[in-house]
């Protein structure tokens, strides 16, 4: 059939660049879902409340969903509130993209809980910084992705405590067969947790391809297309479906002994604590937080039972994440300059 004329089918097609930072960001979402499911799985294999694979599929699902369900303030503060405009070139998103998900990779294959909220900001400002100057990065977003990232850890520890305390309150006098219903109910509460997870780190995601078709010349302005949440959310649930076992028995096993009663309390606090930063566009981190309420929990039962050695490790990943993600970035942006000029 022959071709209408005024038809120019070249033009109608994604630029090189725009099928290249939807590719990588799908990566980095892959990654993403690989590093951070484990602190939705780690306490339901722990406690034999389901098996490894069976507690994939259900988070992988739950995941897939959330993202459609508590709208885009997430992606908005990493797209829009951190970085002005005329800095959202080729080479940031790039270099951020990049940034992150070779922190990712470096974490799953040490078996550490890593932040990839801290990584994507690091290597977004890290990039902006050196090509643009300090005066590129919206302090708003900076602000709001700070204390994000500073106080979910604090405030998750607090919840996991809290709740425990909670929940071994309404349970007291209970017979041992107390335990057959908490363990049913980390299957509730990983549901809810996974949700939420599916949510905050799908936007992360969302955010970046925006922001890349925006640099590419594909939109005129940050905006989240459907077809953008859909791949983001296939992107988190295939990462989680591959499992990073190594992730997932640091998270369930060298913490402490999980029981049951700790796993549903460290979980519902999670829940709450990711569900809350969603809607106000903080993107927390679901290891932080994560990591956070079963150490919470923990020393809700007795301070001792905690290997604190572990937490400190994990606490030192965390404090390097940051700056040293912007550095990476800072030199993938120089390199990038140079190759795409």
């Amino acid at each position: 059939m022959p071709i209408p004329l005024g038809i120019d089918i070249a033009s109608s097609l994604p630029s090189i660049h725009a099928v290249l930072l939807v590719g990588i960001a799908l990566v980095f979402g892959f990654t993403n879902g690989k590093n951070s499911s484990a602190g939705i799985v780690a306490p339901l294999i722990a406690t034999r409340a389901l098996g490894y694979r069976s507690a994939l599929i259900m988070a992988a699902v739950a995941e897939g969903i959330g993202p459609f369900l508590f709208g885009i303030a997430v992606a908005r503060t990493i797209g829009a509130d951190l970085i002005a405009p005329g800095a959202i070139t080729l080479p940031v998103v790039y270099a951020a993209l990049l940034a992150a998900t070779g922190w990712n990779s470096v974490s799953l294959a040490l078996g550490i809980p890593s932040s990839t909220s801290h990584a994507l900001a690091g290597g977004m400002i890290g990039a902006t910084w050196i090509g643009y100057g300090s005066d590129a990065i919206l302090s708003g977003g900076v602000i709001k992705i700070v204390l994000a990232l500073l106080l979910s850890p604090i405030l998750s520890m607090i919840a996991g405590n809290v709740m425990l305390h909670t929940v071994i309150f309404l349970a007291q006098g209970a017979t041992p067969r107390v335990n057959r219903t908490f363990r049913r109910g980390q299957i509730f509460s990983a549901v809810a947790l996974a949700l939420t997870y599916g949510s905050n780190d799908g936007q992360k995601i969302m955010g970046m391809i925006a922001l890349g078709l925006v640099a590419a010349g594909e939109m005129p302005s940050f905006s989240i297309p459907l077809w953008v949440v859909a791949i983001s959310a296939a992107s988190i649930c295939l990462g989680t479906l591959a499992g990073g076992r190594r992730t997932i028995r640091t998270v369930g096993r060298k913490f402490f002994r999980l029981r049951p009663v700790h796993g549903f309390s460290a979980q519902a606090a999670s829940a709450t604590v990711i569900l809350g930063a969603a809607l106000l566009g903080g993107p927390v981190s679901t290891s932080h937080v994560v990591s956070s309420t079963i150490v919470g929990a923990g020393t809700a039962d007795r301070m001792q039972m905690v290997r604190w050695a572990v937490v400190e490790r994990i606490l030192s990943s965390w404090l390097i994440t940051f700056p040293a993600s912007a550095v990476v970035g800072m030199v993938l942006d120089l390199i990038l300059r140079a190759i795409l000029s």
